[in-house]
């Protein structure tokens, strides 16, 4: 694509949004739905032209901008966020579709926020200056908090959007002070403030400073994902939010916390990432646990999937925190896999929830699958992705994860794949209430139509796809993704070689010619091969000499003589009665 200006591709779709807010209603959606769609193509043309080969930066954009600041306004593309532009633009295209099918209320207001946040999300992916990373991160706050208040559930959508607020700001109010200490801190004698992510990297910090910035970020990441114990906004805006924002915020919105710790944390702060490397471990096993077995129990199918999302987060983190080469490629895997499953399975939703009669219970669903053939087997398709089974992206991501946990955490790693079995019973458990048994009462088994199918459908193709070649993203993300975790990773082998070698008494070094300690019970004294038994020694002998470390001499009776030295080379022969020197033995 030669040198292609990656600002074109961030803000397309807030200029489209800008104009469609002076532009009649009917224009204003298409104009917006048209703009997602070129970025999607830009994208597909970045994955085609990508060169695997190298690990660096691709379609750099590097200018200043606040330059007594050192802030640079810096975007690039690599292995690590190639493919999450990609999850980026699918998601918002097809959010964008749906919506201009519906009847929605203030429609330019509407698609005006749905194209900021876009812009968003595309520039805290390709920001390579951490102050440009968190300008962008703050930013998804405004249209998200429009969109869950100003088109969600109008009975909860306060509640919703105050908890996403309060949580999601003070995360980002912390960010912004730990972004502010990285670039301040880092800078040495002679050298200026930079907030480029490239050179961040190069500077060291001294690790207690390392630790307590490295919390700050970890706060604000963890709120985002969400991880336990900080999801408590997500029920409410699960709730809350209308279908197409549901898909952004869970497909791609959960993801920038998570890629913040590839991109940020564990590079620029790996003494820190090693120090908190068990304490993120478990946050994340706990998470994988504990959202499988609320997902389980769950009877409203949305429910359902924000509890699952967090199991699927905790696996995400599971494979960062690994420190692992694979298990952070599977991380990368899984971001991306489980953002295509997200986009499709909640459009199923809102077709099960039209045909239940607008109720989104799984006990008001039920034998949906006899007259909708179509729609069941496209939800077979996405819930079998859900499971990981074997030929599915996800499995290949969870395999990866597990892989590298399993090289130092073995345990975790067990207790997490817990969270695999129980994906199966809650997802399994979806998809029988809502296409199988008897058809419940007011609920209509309708064919899908051309809408439905035309958001599920692709989506589901590229997850086929994913799954038959996952190569295509793992070559291209290898490299990239394998130098975040690099020096962490030598951090925490180094830290278990160490402990290894602690378990492993040394053995002492014996001192020649000094006689050794034989332990209780030990028995006579070791004697070499063929120089037989030792004889008594009379009183007044001297004692027998004893080669270094063949045991300790026979006990010496009061006023003996001393031992003799042997000769260099020479062993101790038996000693004659009334004592002598020893004899040298013939070769």
């Amino acid at each position: 694509m030669g040198a292609f200006h990656l600002s074109i591709l961030v803000f397309l779709p807030l200029a489209a949004g800008v104009v469609g807010a002076f532009v009649p209603e009917r224009v204003s959606r298409w104009l917006v739905t048209a703009a997602t769609v070129a970025v999607l193509v830009i994208v597909v043309a970045m994955i085609a032209d990508f060169d695997k080969e190298s690990g660096g930066l691709h379609y750099v954009t590097d200018d200043g901008w606040i330059s007594e600041l050192g802030i640079r306004y810096s975007l690039g593309v690599d292995g690590l966020n190639l493919f999450l532009l990609f999850l980026t633009a699918v998601a918002w295209v097809f959010a964008a579709v749906w919506s201009s099918f519906r009847e929605t209320e203030r429609i330019r207001l509407y698609f005006f926020h749905l194209a900021l946040a876009e812009t968003a999300v595309l520039g805290a992916f390709t920001a390579q200056d951490l102050a440009l990373f968190v300008i962008f991160f703050d930013l998804m706050l405004v249209p998200f908090y429009f969109l869950i208040g100003g088109w969600g559930e109008e009975e909860i959508s306060v509640a919703a959007t105050t908890k996403f607020v309060i949580y999601t700001l003070v995360g980002s109010l912390l960010m912004l002070a730990g972004a502010v200490a990285l670039g301040a801190l880092s800078a040495g004698e002679g050298q200026s403030i930079s907030f480029s992510l490239a050179e961040l990297q190069k500077r060291s910090l001294p690790e207690g400073t390392q630790n307590w910035i490295f919390l700050l970020f970890a706060a604000a990441f963890l709120v985002k994902a969400p991880l336990f114990p900080l999801h408590g906004w997500v029920p409410d805006t699960y709730r809350a939010s209308s279908i197409p924002v549901l898909v952004l915020v869970s497909a791609v919105l959960s993801k920038v916390g998570v890629y913040g710790f590839l991109r940020v944390v564990v590079p620029i702060l790996p003494d820190a990432a090693h120090t908190f490397q068990t304490l993120i471990i478990v946050i994340a096993v706990v998470s994988i646990i504990y959202g499988s077995v609320l997902a389980f129990s769950q009877v409203d199918a949305r429910m359902v999937v924000a509890y699952s999302s967090i199991a699927q987060l905790g696996f995400i983190v599971l494979g960062i925190f690994a420190l692992d080469p694979k298990g952070a490629q599977g991380a990368v895997m899984q971001m991306v896999t489980h953002g295509l499953v997200i986009v499709p399975l909640f459009f199923i939703i809102a077709a099960l929830t039209v045909r239940a009669g607008g109720s989104g219970s799984l006990e008001r669903m039920g034998g949906i699958a006899f007259g909708a053939p179509v729609l069941a087997t496209l939800f077979l398709v996405i819930t079998l992705a859900t499971l990981a089974i074997p030929g599915s992206p996800n499995f290949v991501g969870e395999f990866l994860i597990l892989f590298g946990v399993f090289e130092d955490k073995l345990v975790f790693g067990l207790v997490a794949s817990a969270g695999v079995a129980l994906a199966a019973v809650y997802m399994i458990r979806v998809f029988q209430r809502s296409m199988h048994n008897r058809v419940a009462e007011g609920v209509q088994p309708r064919e899908a139509g051309r809408l439905e199918i035309g958001v599920i459908a692709p989506v589901a193709a590229v997850i086929v796809a994913l799954g038959v070649y996952p190569q295509l993203l793992l070559d291209r993300s290898e490299e990239a993704t394998v130098s975040k975790v690099r020096e962490a990773g030598r951090l925490a082998d180094a830290s278990g070689d160490a402990a290894a070698s602690e378990q492993v008494p040394a053995a002492p070094t014996p001192v020649p010619g000094t006689p050794q300690q034989v332990p209780p019970g030990a028995g006579a004294p070791q004697v070499p091969p063929g120089a037989g038994a030792p004889q008594q020694v009379p009183p007044g002998a001297g004692a027998p000499q004893v080669p270094p470390g063949a045991g300790a001499p026979e006990q010496v009776p009061p006023g003996a003589g001393a031992p003799q030295e042997a000769p260099p080379g020479v062993a101790p022969e038996q000693v004659a009665p009334g004592g002598g020197a020893p004899q040298e033995v013939q070769p």
